[in-house]
């Protein structure tokens, strides 16, 4: 398992302390009352809509776990983002604690090595047309290595809403173009990669064939491949195009880690909504 320097540096601070805290098992009886979900211990109330939202990083830990999340910039002017970044922040957080609060204890055969969260948000572009924010990291709870975290978040400051990939382009025609666009940029980038690597031709041929198919697999020319992307800021105010980012697995083994495509503008003109067609160089 490998650890952030934000982890690392927590589990030194806490490495004194740790050796006596209280491990033992956390109850395990059944929710009360009525049948409703009772709140595991240490997880944040639910974001509501009616709520003032406050990002502020967090650095905590126990015997069983760290976490460790950072906001670099400030969505305050933007609530509906806020919220929704904290959500996210909120739930790979309460899944994480949860995980390590119900895994067996060391005794019976568990892990006594903490479970771990890095989560860093960054703000990628602010405009007064579109507000975009990145979160990047990793939750560990268990096995060779961390599960990826990546999300980003488009917000439309004017019509006080998300830019979706499914709003973005409803034609199904624009995303075979992009498809095959990103298809093209990733088999390259794969046969570069594979011709400086493998010298055998038949470890190659291997290699392109297992690669490929998760190319073209996490590729589909459906707007839930290409959900992720960050805007490619250009001139006058306008977007060159977007970069679409594909997490460790989707197009790729783990060890490629996280991948991305810039799509330019002119590749995705023909197909824009109506609407979003201001935001690009060249559209209206």
């Amino acid at each position: 398992m490998r650890h952030t320097p934000l982890i690392a540096a927590l589990m030194a601070a806490l490495l004194v302390t740790a050796v006596g805290c209280d491990r033992s098992p956390p109850d395990t009886a059944g929710p009360t009352g009525t049948g409703a979900t009772q709140p595991a211990p240490g997880l944040p109330d639910p974001v509501t809509d009616d709520q003032p939202v406050v990002l502020e990083d967090i650095v905590e830990g126990t015997s069983d776990y760290l976490v460790g999340i950072s906001y670099q910039g400030d969505a305050s002017a933007y609530p509906g983002l806020a919220r929704r970044m904290k959500a996210y922040a909120d739930s790979a957080r309460g899944e994480m604690i949860q995980a390590a609060q119900s895994r067996p204890p060391a005794e019976d055969g568990g892990s006594n090595a903490p479970y771990d969260l890095s989560l860093s948000f960054v703000e990628l572009l602010r405009t007064p047309q579109l507000v975009s924010w990145a979160a990047d990291g990793s939750s560990y709870t268990g096995g060779a290595h961390g599960m990826p975290l990546l999300a980003r978040f488009n917000w439309l400051p004017a019509r006080n809403r998300m830019l979706t990939a499914e709003e973005l382009v409803t034609d199904p025609a624009g995303w075979k173009a992009v498809s095959e666009y990103a298809r093209e940029q990733l088999h390259t980038r794969l046969s570069q990669r594979i011709d400086g690597d493998a010298s055998d031709p038949a470890e190659r041929t291997r290699m392109m064939r297992s690669a490929g198919r998760m190319i073209d697999e996490g590729t589909a020319p459906e707007p839930a491949q290409f959900g992720e992307f960050e805007p490619l800021p250009g001139a006058a105010g306008k977007l060159r195009g977007l970069r679409f980012v594909f997490s460790p697995y989707q197009v790729g083994p783990y060890s490629d880690g996280v991948q991305t495509v810039d799509v330019p503008a002119n590749v995705l003109m023909p197909y824009i909504s109506p609407e979003y067609r201001d935001l690009f160089e060249g559209g209206s």
